[in-house]
């Protein structure tokens, strides 16, 4: 008897990242597809030049996203073989929240010689 896999890769998350799609496709078209694999909380399909070809696919469930994903990457679609991936952050957006906690933490700093607060009080 075969045993099922339920342990979730590193990396994985609800939100997957769809590339290679055809440009006419619908959030109808890739809600019928993807909802074979549980519960869809959204779509977004990217409608800017240089997000064309491309959707964002929310599941309510972790595993629903990763089951959906072992077998919709390569799927044959509308005369296109679709690439599916866990949405990651890109690293500018880690930039911006490292920059952002720095503002924030030079602002508390600030505020703390201001109003002569010490590290020990």
């Amino acid at each position: 008897m075969a045993t099922v896999q339920t342990k979730v890769p590193p990396g994985a998350n609800r939100i997957l990242f769809i590339k290679n799609l055809p440009y006419s496709i619908t959030g109808e078209d890739l809600y019928d597809l993807f909802l074979r694999y549980g519960n869809i909380r959204q779509i977004r399909i990217g409608n800017a030049a240089k997000t064309k070809g491309t959707a964002f696919v929310v599941y309510e469930d972790v595993m629903n996203a990763k089951n959906a994903l072992e077998h919709l990457n390569g799927f044959h679609l509308q005369e296109r073989y679709i690439v599916v991936l866990y949405h990651m952050p890109t690293r500018q957006d880690a930039a911006a929240q490292k920059a952002e906690l720095e503002r924030r933490e030079a602002e508390l700093a600030r505020l703390k010689k201001e109003h002569n607060i010490g590290e020990d009080t």
